[in-house]
């Protein structure tokens, strides 16, 4: 088929999934922990108050079964810890801890120099600042069109 907003889409995911497999690798191999581990960091950092489970679930685009094993793989690590809200006890709140902090720390700067080498090197400052532009134009509408995952 020609259509060029197939296309377009293909070309979207298929840089994506290498994306994510070729910057991934490199995070798990330098810093030990997977890239969902990382976002799940970059969000509690953005947080010291903790982030509720279901927050992170949706913001992260898992189930909250995944979202659940994942946080329970990051606090057998040390990296995050797990409570119960103050103001509602039915809520879990999952917050960054000192080790946690630190791994983000290092992760984040050897993400950068693989950012650097294969984004920011192959796109001009002008191609790049595009791209975020309409890929966060997109990200906002699918955020609003998605239902919750289960």
């Amino acid at each position: 088929m020609g259509d060029s907003r197939i296309r377009a889409f293909g070309v979207l995911l298929g840089t994506a999934a290498r994306l994510e497999r070729l910057l991934g690798g490199a995070m798990e191999r330098e810093s030990g922990i997977s890239h969902p581990m990382f976002e799940v960091l970059l969000h509690l950092a953005a947080a010291p108050e903790g982030v509720p489970m279901g927050d992170l679930s949706r913001d992260l685009v898992l189930t909250s079964g995944g979202a659940t094993r994942l946080v329970d793989r990051m606090v057998a690590a040390g990296l995050v810890e797990r409570c119960r809200s103050q103001s509602d006890k039915r809520v879990q709140l999952v917050t960054l801890t000192g080790e946690g902090e630190r791994t983000l720390v290092a992760a984040a700067r050897r993400h950068v120099r693989e950012l650097d080498r294969h984004v920011s090197g192959t796109l001009s400052p002008a191609q790049a600042a595009s791209m975020l532009d309409g890929l966060d134009r997109l990200g906002r509408h699918a955020r609003e069109a998605l239902p919750p995952l289960g």
